[in-house]
């Protein structure tokens, strides 16, 4: 159950429970302690259906529909007795009364089923607005490990019903082939190598599963502009009247034209097109539909930039990743048939041919306006931190604001926004970096890539003209892996989320100065 709190000991022995004091003890049990009570309760509610053994309650035997139900019956009671019981208090939640969640691509829909989740009393009123006539992109899409146990917590489903409602394949990591000086092929495993996966899926029936398990007023109609107002924010639509909210979560999508006073553009990625295609499933479904072999997303360097491959049980998505102002799409569509033709694929369907800016909204959050997905920050999908980033968003926003009084609502927006700039901004040298040694085409792309666009980071990320620590942090990383001896102490160093072995694998498979540390046997 997503309920944090400090539970403690007084002279009396009697359990009382207060909000966190301060942000980062907000920050720390958000982060700490979530995890611990939502695993109980998805064991507690969920394991009847899951383990596969004899039901033992009536829940066990209700089909899904009805066993979301009784799931949602049960999390108001608990929520009921813990507050009776221990006294938890959620001192934000008075100022949440309503919310709203603007867009419903994946972003918008992770926003309202965690907010459906986090809030499930009735006295809070949840309104999802869209636009229905803007049509749902049908592409496949890699995630973190993260997303898979939180779909189950979302939707109440056991993995394997997620996985079959998404077209899912298991994915384990990402094999680079071509890139680096090496002109050897390698891999970027997740954590525990072979242990740990995330999912391939399709992101329109991402979409679709959560929106089932998102109880709001849907409002279809289109958004003019959402503008901060005292107390919230409001939002203007076409054809309505305002509606005002404590909370909106804009998910429109990219802006129009990026504006150096409010976005931070990370010129050092060199990409901003995408050509997408359909092809034919590579993979063969297993038992009951599933598919539980091991796959991998593919990065392939190319002449022009860079093909992700992304298996799916009902089909293959295909994009070529490049430069539109180095390259003509005629150029990139030549070379993306002889790729499918070497790769042996003997046909495909033309989705869609998607410009796109890598950047990060400087102010994605300002209390009552928190911009998530494509409005926050954007960057190409070399490591699929997308969603990832969404689920940062949307967690540390929605928890900040339940937990924190909200006279301190001024004082923690920065923070929180500062917060998620340094994360994104990490993410993106971490993606940028992946250029620094080029490929084995010495291309027009590749030259620039290597010798102009990269070299660039530190100018755009010094840490005066992004007001976070970003550029510090990771040439601390760059420095630690590059050690001769990496002391025991440091083996578990992350850096937005992404740990200090990540920067090992790919600072070897793209052949940057390989460290060498300490033999697991000594300790």
């Amino acid at each position: 159950m997503n309920f944090y709190f400090t539970i403690y000991q007084n002279r009396a022995g009697e359990r009382r429970s207060r909000a966190p004091s301060s942000f980062s003890g907000c920050l720390r049990l958000s982060l700490d302690a979530a995890p611990i009570f939502r695993r109980a309760s998805t064991y507690v509610h969920t394991r009847p259906i899951h383990d596969g053994h004899a039901p033992d309650s009536k829940a066990a035997r209700l089909d899904n529909g009805s066993y979301r139900e009784f799931h949602l019956y049960l999390k108001k009671k608990m929520h009921r007795y813990l507050q009776k019981r221990f006294g938890m208090i959620r001192p934000g939640a008075e100022s949440l009364r309503k919310i709203a969640v603007v867009g419903r691509g994946t972003a918008g829909s992770l926003a309202a089923a965690n907010v459906t989740r986090l809030l499930p009393e009735s006295d809070h009123e949840l309104h999802h607005i869209y636009d229905s006539r803007i049509p749902a992109l049908e592409v496949g899409e890699g995630c973190w490990p993260s997303l898979v146990q939180e779909l189950c917590q979302l939707t109440n489903l056991p993995h394997e019903t997620v996985q079959q409602r998404l077209n899912g394949t298991r994915k384990y990591g990402v094999v680079f082939e071509g890139w680096g000086r090496r002109n050897q092929d390698f891999t970027h495993y997740f954590t525990p190598q072979q242990v740990s996966y995330a999912y391939h899926l399709s992101v329109d029936l991402l979409a679709d599963l959560l929106h089932e398990s998102t109880r709001a007023r849907h409002i279809d109609a289109k958004v003019l502009d959402i503008t901060r107002v005292e107390g919230g924010a409001q939002v203007e639509f076409e054809g309505l009247p305002p509606e005002r909210y404590d909370l909106v979560f804009d998910a429109r999508g990219f802006p129009k034209e990026l504006d150096p006073e409010r976005h931070i553009d990370l010129s050092f990625i060199p990409t901003n097109t995408a050509v997408i295609r359909r092809c034919p499933a590579i993979v063969e479904k297993e038992r009951d539909g599933l598919v539980l072999q091991p796959t991998y997303t593919r990065a392939v360097a190319r002449p022009h930039g860079w093909m992700v491959v992304i298996p799916l049980a009902t089909h293959t998505s295909y994009v070529y990743i490049f430069n539109r102002d180095l390259s003509t799409l005629a150029e990139v569509e030549s070379d993306f048939d002889a790729f499918l033709e070497a790769d042996g694929v003997p046909e495909f369907e033309q989705r869609a041919v998607i410009p796109f800016p890598n950047f990060i909204h400087r102010h994605m959050y300002d209390g009552a306006v928190a911009r998530i997905g494509n409005a926050a920050a954007f960057m190409e999908p070399l490591e699929a931190t997308a969603i990832v980033f969404v689920q940062v968003e949307v967690g540390m926003v929605l928890h900040t604001r339940l937990n924190r009084p909200v006279e301190h609502l001024e004082r923690d927006a920065p923070v929180v926004n500062r917060y998620l700039t340094n994360t994104m901004l990490c993410f993106g040298l971490f993606v940028g970096w992946h250029y620094s040694c080029g490929s084995k085409y010495d291309s027009g792309f590749w030259r620039y890539a290597r010798d102009h666009a990269w070299p660039r980071y530190r100018e755009v990320a010094d840490p005066e003209a992004v007001g976070c620590d970003a550029l510090p942090k990771f040439e601390e990383m760059i420095e630690l892996m590059n050690q001769s001896l990496i002391d025991k102490s440091d083996w578990n160093r992350t850096l937005a989320f992404f740990p200090l072995s990540s920067y090992c694998q790919m600072s070897q498979g793209l052949g940057c100065q390989a460290p060498v540390s300490e033999n697991s046997d000594t300790a």
